[in-house]
């Protein structure tokens, strides 16, 4: 079975607003190896959004300031894309489809094809799957920065804790530090 992976970028305070942040060279190239671990990308409307059309164009005419972002945006392009909404009429991005139904059998659905692992990233659908259940590994990158304000991961409502264990961690030169969880 397929694992659902979570990804995210979040500051010492808890910040996961991605306006409040700014990736550099070594973030960029982390999430490119594990974008290349996928073959499939979940979203939500608004993390759809604001990935597409950005890294397709960039992919296209890699048009990035730097390689790192231009090998994330070939990355990122070369991957099918679900989005969960009930309010996006059409996906302007090929091989993309829209799902509007049943969020957990949709997920288990993808988990039981054939493939490579699946990669989520945002807020509100990612906390809807931690509630579910669904996701077995998480990515995170802690900024090395307070930002005081901004959207933070909340409001998820689990019934016990979810006991993650430490896999892997890795410190950037920036003093950006990234750790990889497992759902135990």
């Amino acid at each position: 079975m397929r694992k659902l992976i979570y990804g995210i970028n979040i500051t010492l305070d808890g910040c996961c607003d991605h306006t409040k942040l700014s990736a550099n060279e070594e973030v960029h190239e982390y999430f490119t190896e594990l974008m290349r671990d996928v073959d499939v990308l979940v979203y939500g409307r608004k993390t759809y959004e604001l990935m597409v059309p950005f890294w397709p164009d960039v992919a296209k005419n890699n048009s990035g300031p730097t390689k790192a972002m231009n090998e994330f945006a070939q990355a990122f392009d070369s991957n099918k894309i679900v989005v969960v909404s009930r309010s996006l009429e059409s996906a302007e991005r090929e091989n993309t489809r829209i799902v509007r139904g049943n969020l957990k059998d949709e997920i288990l659905k993808l988990k039981q094809e054939q493939g490579k692992d699946i990669a989520t990233g945002g807020v509100d659908l990612p906390s809807q799957l931690i509630e579910l259940g669904l996701i077995d590994e998480f990515n995170v990158v802690v900024h090395p920065i307070v930002v005081g304000e901004g959207r933070r991961l909340d409001g998820i409502s689990l019934a016990e804790n979810l006991q993650l264990q430490l896999v892997d961690s890795r410190i950037f030169k920036s003093g950006h530090v990234a750790l990889r969880y497992l759902r135990q």
